[in-house]
């Protein structure tokens, strides 16, 4: 296995198992003590959430297709929302990940402005929850005062456990990211992306590959996979086609 210090982790994303269930989004409220959500939050526009669902729609009625797109945090290598901070708490660290220290943030929100993928959460309000769910909250994740930025943080409470745990030892696929473990299409692969065995690594050179706004020159550590639709190809249509009978 890489050694610790080379580890750069990573997720792939395939959008032709996604089905928009929204299973991610729901782990991840849970994993990272996230506020909930309720109607004036809506009306305001101030929803806090680290994963979206994206969803679009492709082709013309009658025949028209969703697609879904879960979009978190990219976790950049030339990340737009880490020069702008006045406090230095954006930063990238060495394992890959672009880190959020919640006890520097003094709220500029200069980073939200500076992130494309609007990935980025301004905490408007001090976290409750009622009284009879406040004992399952996670005890591995603090809780987010008012006025400071939030985001994914490919859950590195569980990345510090497994990697504290098992060492240099540690097996590919032993961490898994709660989004990971909540979709019920496995839709979303995490590990090391700097070894070259790892799942997540192969995937990640896939020829349907593919990141969100290259153009931008971002680098993200987050990578998607094409959505396949054999129809539009004759051939592939017409093989499909002699499959389903």
């Amino acid at each position: 296995m890489v050694a610790e210090k080379n580890r750069s982790w990573g997720m792939v994303i395939d959008t032709d198992k996604c089905n928009g269930c929204s299973g991610c989004v729901t782990a991840c409220q849970v994993e990272n003590n996230i506020p909930l959500n309720d109607q004036n939050k809506f009306e305001r526009g101030r929803v806090m959430s680290w994963i979206r669902i994206e969803r679009y729609w492709e082709g013309e009625f009658p025949n028209v297709k969703a697609r879904f797109i879960p979009i978190m945090c990219q976790h950049c290598e030339n990340a737009p929302c880490e020069p702008v901070c006045p406090v230095y708490a954006s930063y990238h660290n060495n394992e890959g990940l672009n880190v959020q220290i919640y006890n520097r943030c003094v709220g500029t929100r200069y980073c939200a402005n500076g992130c494309p993928y609007i990935v980025r959460m301004f905490n408007y309000w001090e976290p409750t929850w009622p009284e009879e769910i406040r004992n399952h909250l996670n005890p591995d994740v603090t809780i987010r005062s008012r006025g400071i930025m939030e985001k994914c943080s490919m859950c590195i409470q569980r990345i510090r456990r497994g990697t504290r745990n098992a060492g240099d030892q540690l097996e590919d696929g032993e961490i898994k990211t709660a989004c990971q473990e909540a979709c019920p299409t496995g839709a979303i692969t995490f590990g090391d992306l700097n070894d070259p065995e790892s799942k997540v690594s192969i995937l990640a050179k896939s020829d349907r590959k593919y990141s969100l706004m290259p153009q931008l020159n971002t680098n993200p550590n987050v990578v998607y996979l094409a959505t396949v639709d054999p129809y539009k190809d004759k051939k592939l249509g017409e093989k499909a086609k002699i499959n389903e009978h």
